[in-house]
C-alpha cells in the first residue's frame, strides 16, 4: 500500500504527517522553532536554520514513527504559512530572515503600492483586492527602501512552502493558492499580474512559475533524499498555502462549505466556484481545488492571542489548567474586554497599527482566570466578524466546519458557538494543513481523479457544538466589543508613531 507524506512548514514549527491512501494518519511529528520579533510589529524566521532543518528532521522522525521506509511514500504535498519572502541571491543562498505574515513593519509600503498601480479601482482591477501588511508584495517594497545591499542581490523570492520545495527538488515553483496572498497573482486568472510588477517595477524573473495545486512540480534530489529519508524521484506535488490546504484537508471542496480555522492566526474560510469580489469587506483567492477560488477572512493573532496570553501572564500553567479555570467566570467576563490586536489586525480593518487591549477590568477581576476567558471570547469575537462578512457576501453557509489547536478545547469551541451562533462540526482527523497537502500529493498521483474524490473517500463528520445558553450574554456583550476598534483607532495610530 503507498503512503503519502504532507510536510507543514508553519509558524511555530514544521510538521510533517505520513497517510495511507485511505486517509488513516500513521504517525505525525512536529519541529519546532521560534518566531522573532526584533522590533515592534516585526516577526522573522530563519529558513536555513529553522525550516530546512525542522523539515530534515520532521520527515526522518515520521518515517521512523511509522516504520515506514522513504521507498514507500509514493508522493509529496506542501503547504506552509502565507505571504512571508524568501530573498535567495543567484547562488540560491538565503540573504536574510524571512519576513513573516505576521510582520507588519510594511505599512508606508501598502500604501506605496495603491499609488503606484494608480488607485483603489485599479488594484482591485490587477489582483481583486486590497494590499495589507501581511502580503509579500510590500515586504519586497520594504527590503528594496530599507536594505538596498541586500536587494541587489537578490535573485529570486519564494514563499515559505516553496522555499523547502526548492530544498527538496532544486526547483523553483508556487501554486495558485499561496500566490493570491503574494499582491502579485491576478486571481481572477491564476496568473501572475504583468500590471502589479511593472507598477512596482519588480523583476518577473524573482517570482517562480505557478501551477495549479494538484501539479507535480520536482522530484526529490539524491541530496535532499540523503538527508531526509526519501527516495530520489519521489514525486513532489504543488500543494497549497496553508489555509487553502488547511480546507483541504477540512472537506471545504464544495459551495455551501465553510469552515473555521482557530491556529495562530484565525480564519474563516468559504469555497466558491466562481470568484466573488469585494474589496471593501473579504479576500478572494485561488483555492487548492484546480478551476475554484475561495473566500477568506482573517484574525491575525487567534490561538496566537491565548499563547501569547500563557507565555505572558500563566508560563507556569498548562492550557489544560487555563482554561478549567477561565470556564469558572461567568460568560461575558462582566464585561471584562479583549481586542486581539496583537499583530494588527486583517479584516475588517486592515489597519497594521491596532494593538492588543483590555478594556473594562474593575476590582473584581481579581484573578487570572477572568483575562483568560476575555482572550477566549475576544477572538471570537474577531470571528463573529468574518461570519459577519461572509453572510454579507451573500455565500450560501450549509455547514461550519472547525479545525485548528484552538477546537480542541470543549470550553473554546463552545464559545465560539455561542459568539457566532451557528453549530460547528469537527471531522475524523485534527492534522490541518499538513493532512490536505497529503491529499493534494493523492491527486497529483492519481491515487484519486479529483480533490472532491479524495475529500469524500477520506473525510467524515464526527461531533458537532451547538449554540447553547450563553447566546443571549454574547449577543449582549458583541456590540460593546465592535465599538473598542472605533474608540482606539487614533490611539494605536498615536502608539505606533511613538513607538516607531
Amino acid at each position: 500500500m503507498p503512503f503519502y507524506l504532507g510536510l507543514d512548514t508553519g509558524t511555530s514549527g514544521t510538521k510533517a504527517i505520513l497517510i495511507d491512501e485511505t486517509g488513516r494518519t500513521l504517525a505525525t511529528h512536529t519541529h519546532e522553532y521560534d518566531l522573532s520579533t526584533p522590533k515592534p510589529l516585526w516577526a522573522e524566521q530563519h529558513p536555513d536554520t529553522d525550516w530546512w532543518v525542522a523539515a530534515q528532521d520532521a520527515i526522518q522522525s515520521v518515517l521512523a514513527k511509522a516504520g515506514a521506509t522513504g521507498s514507500q511514500v509514493a508522493a509529496v504535498g506542501l503547504t506552509g504559512q502565507m505571504h512571508g519572502s524568501v530573498f535567495l541571491d543567484a547562488h540560491h543562498n538565503v540573504l536574510r530572515p524571512a519576513l513573516l505574515w505576521c510582520d507588519a513593519r510594511t505599512g508606508a509600503e501598502c500604501a506605496e503600492i495603491t499609488e503606484a498601480i494608480g488607485g483603489e479601482a485599479k488594484l482591485f482591477g490587477a489582483i481583486g483586492q486590497p494590499v495589507f501588511t501581511s502580503f509579500t508584495a510590500p515586504k519586497i517594497l520594504w527590503v528594496r527602501k530599507h536594505e538596498p545591499q541586500v536587494y541587489e542581490k537578490v535573485a529570486k523570492v519564494l514563499l515559505p512552502k516553496d522555499y523547502t520545495r526548492f530544498k527538496l527538488t532544486s526547483e523553483f515553483a508556487t501554486e495558485v493558492s499561496d500566490a493570491s496572498g503574494t499582491s502579485l497573482l491576478d486571481v481572477r486568472n491564476r496568473q501572475w499580474s504583468q500590471p502589479m510588477l511593472d507598477a512596482l517595477q519588480i523583476p518577473s524573473d524573482f517570482l517562480p512559475p505557478v501551477y495549479e495545486s494538484t501539479v507535480v512540480s520536482g522530484e526529490i534530489t539524491p541530496e535532499a533524499a540523503a538527508l531526509t529519508g526519501l527516495v530520489a524521484g519521489t514525486p513532489v506535488v504543488g500543494g497549497g498555502g496553508d489555509q487553502a490546504a488547511g480546507a483541504v484537508g477540512c472537506g471545504i471542496v464544495e459551495t455551501g462549505r465553510v469552515s473555521l480555522s482557530l491556529g495562530t492566526s484565525g480564519v474563516v474560510f468559504a469555497h466558491l466556484d466562481k470568484p466573488f469580489f469585494d474589496p471593501k469587506a473579504i479576500q478572494t483567492f485561488c483555492h487548492a481545488v484546480p478551476g475554484a477560488f475561495h473566500l477568506m477572512g482573517c484574525v491575525i493573532s487567534a490561538a496566537g492571542s491565548f499563547e501569547w496570553y500563557k507565555d505572558t501572564f500563566a508560563p507556569d500553567m498548562t492550557y489544560d489548567t487555563i482554561t478549567a479555570g477561565a470556564a469558572t467566570v461567568p460568560a461575558g467576563c462582566e464585561g471584562l474586554l479583549f481586542a486581539p490586536y496583537l499583530a494588527g489586525e486583517r479584516n475588517p480593518y486592515f489597519d497594521p497599527q491596532a494593538r492588543g487591549a483590555f478594556v473594562g477590568a474593575t476590582l473584581r477581576t481579581s484573578s487570572r482566570d477572568w483575562f483568560a476567558r476575555a482572550v477566549l471570547e475576544g477572538v471570537s469575537y474577531g470571528f463573529k466578524d468574518l461570519m459577519t462578512l461572509l453572510e454579507s457576501s451573500g455565500a450560501p453557509i450549509n455547514e461550519v466546519r472547525v479545525m485548528g489547536g484552538g477546537t480542541k478545547s470543549d470550553l473554546w469551541r463552545q464559545i465560539l458557538s455561542d459568539v457566532v451562533g451557528r453549530s460547528l462540526h469537527r471531522v475524523n482527523n485534527d492534522e490541518g494543513p499538513a493532512f490536505g497537502a497529503a491529499l493534494l500529493a493523492m491527486v497529483g498521483t492519481n491515487q484519486y481523479q479529483s480533490v472532491p474524490e479524495a475529500s469524500a473517500a477520506t473525510i467524515q463528520t464526527t461531533d458537532e457544538t451547538a449554540p447553547g445558553a450563553n447566546v443571549d450574554t454574547y449577543k449582549k456583550y458583541y456590540p460593546m466589543y465592535r465599538s473598542l476598534y472605533p474608540a482606539l483607532k487614533q490611539t494605536f495610530a498615536d502608539v505606533a508613531a511613538a513607538t516607531n
